[in-house]
């Protein structure tokens, strides 16, 4: 597996929730999974997806089965599709520096990364062309 530019948005102080994104590259002859991560500066840490559904509203939901990394293919998660979800953040994410995790694979094991964090605005969506239903405020409780 190779892991490209994993980045993650600046949170503001007192900020519950952030999300990470990355391309995965499946360099192998089998489809792999990616079943779990962790970051350092979350006490959760969930495989999600966005999407929007026939009524226009977009949704967010853990990937309880995780997300399938074709053989010589890859994926990328990015704001609006799937991302990693930072929950119970122990300490904002802070432009300009970095945290560490892991990804974990169904046979490729354990993955270090190393998430830069960009500016908050970044690669944002616009929030005023669509209504956000099934969010994280429940922080996985």
């Amino acid at each position: 597996m190779e892991i490209v530019h994993p980045w993650s948005r600046a949170t503001p102080e007192g900020a519950a929730v952030a999300a990470g994104y990355l391309t995965i590259k499946n360099h192998g002859a089998d489809a792999d999974r990616l079943v779990s991560a962790t970051a350092e500066i979350a006490a959760l840490t969930q495989v999600h997806e966005m999407a929007i559904d026939d009524k226009g509203i977009m949704t967010m939901q853990e990937l309880a089965d995780g997300l399938t990394i074709p053989a010589g293919g890859e994926v990328t998660l990015k704001p609006g599709s799937y991302h990693i979800m930072f929950m119970k953040l122990k300490e904002p994410a802070k432009e300009g520096q970095s945290f560490k995790g892991t990804l974990t694979f169904e046979k490729a094991g354990t993955v270090d990364v190393e998430y830069a964090v960009e500016a908050m605005g970044g690669q944002s969506m616009d929030k005023d062309s669509m209504k956000m239903g099934g969010g994280h405020d429940n922080n996985g409780n």
